[in-house]
């Protein structure tokens, strides 16, 4: 099956459960996204479109009481968002945690990591500590492969939740009200928003492999 075909599926099933569930996919899936991606872009965009009230049958409720579309309505999608990625990240920590290096070495193929990138991540954890869960919080596809990580380097349970929180606000506020704005032409924002997924993504692989590059030939001329 082409790439494509896979991920319009893939999109168009995240669109129906948050048309369908509202808050609680939003939640759920955020959460997932903590520890492995769950296209959060697509779930965040149309959230706030659907908070705007774009598409008929579609709104926001919460308990059996529908929210009115507007203001309260996003607040709502994006509260859903950042406090489910924020179950998800502190879940993935105490699983990091709990099972340690052992854990990452017997799983790390999910994770994409080898026995070479884990002491490269175990380093990199050691050397910016605090910035690393922030900005990782902010980044494209790597935002999913922090919490474990973080629990398994020992990041200090209280600032890793505070940077989390923080930096997942930032995205589904941000990502929301993109959708909220957006509308009902919430796809064509996605597929801008996708394109610069795959730039950013772009940026920090040649920014670590300049990062490495660097190291090696300092320890070359040492």
């Amino acid at each position: 099956m082409p790439v494509a075909s896979i991920v319009s599926d893939i999109t168009d099933a995240i669109t129906r459960w948050v048309g369908d569930y509202g808050l609680y996919a939003v939640f759920l899936l955020m959460a997932v996204d903590a520890v492995f991606p769950a296209a959060s872009e697509v779930v965040m965009i149309y959230a706030g479109a659907v908070a705007s009230g774009a598409f008929v049958g579609q709104s926001v409720s919460l308990f059996g009481a529908e929210l009115s579309s507007g203001l309260v309505a996003f607040l709502a999608m994006a509260l859903a968002g950042t406090v489910g990625y924020l179950v998800g990240a502190i879940i993935g920590w105490w699983i990091g945690r709990r099972g340690g290096r052992p854990f990452l070495e017997r799983n790390g193929r999910w994770l994409h990591l080898d026995h070479e990138k884990l002491d490269r991540s175990e380093a990199w954890f050691e050397r910016y500590g605090d910035a690393a869960v922030f900005f990782g919080r902010v980044t494209p596809v790597v935002r999913s492969f922090i919490s474990i990580p973080a629990g398994v380097f020992r990041a200090p349970f209280g600032r890793y939740v505070a940077l989390t929180a923080a930096g997942s606000a930032i995205w589904c506020f941000a990502f929301a009200g993109a959708g909220w704005a957006a509308g009902a032409n919430w796809e064509q924002l996605h597929r801008i928003f996708k394109r610069l997924d795959y730039l950013i993504v772009a940026a920090v692989v040649l920014g670590i492999a300049y990062l490495v590059l660097r190291r090696r030939r300092r320890r070359g001329s040492a």
